[in-house]
């Protein structure tokens, strides 16, 4: 492959789309705020719920301790959910 021997530029928007886009901006920053907000919850919650009931250690579901099947299984489809959400709330508002 050849590299390009000019230097890159980064493309201008005319702008009105440059306006645009830094509202868009802006509003997505501050609808993603709840989005972080639960997941940080959801991480940093954890280990406050073993904390407060230790006896999760001891409970157990299909030999496995529920306080590792809530550490490795919850957090991931939690996420997802989450990301999803978040991912439908930007579409929607680009859609404005």
């Amino acid at each position: 492959r050849r590299r390009s021997r000019g230097r890159w530029r980064q493309p201008r928007l005319p702008a009105g789309d440059t306006q645009r886009a830094t509202a868009l901006y802006a509003a997505q920053r501050r609808r993603g705020i709840p989005a972080l907000v639960l997941m940080f919850t959801l991480l940093l919650g954890l280990p406050a719920i073993f904390a407060l009931f230790p006896a999760l250690d001891s409970v157990r579901l299909l030999g496995i301790p529920l306080s590792w099947l809530m550490l490795a299984v919850l957090p991931y489809p939690a996420m997802a959910l989450l990301a999803r959400w978040q991912l439908r709330r930007a579409e929607r508002l680009e859609d404005e």
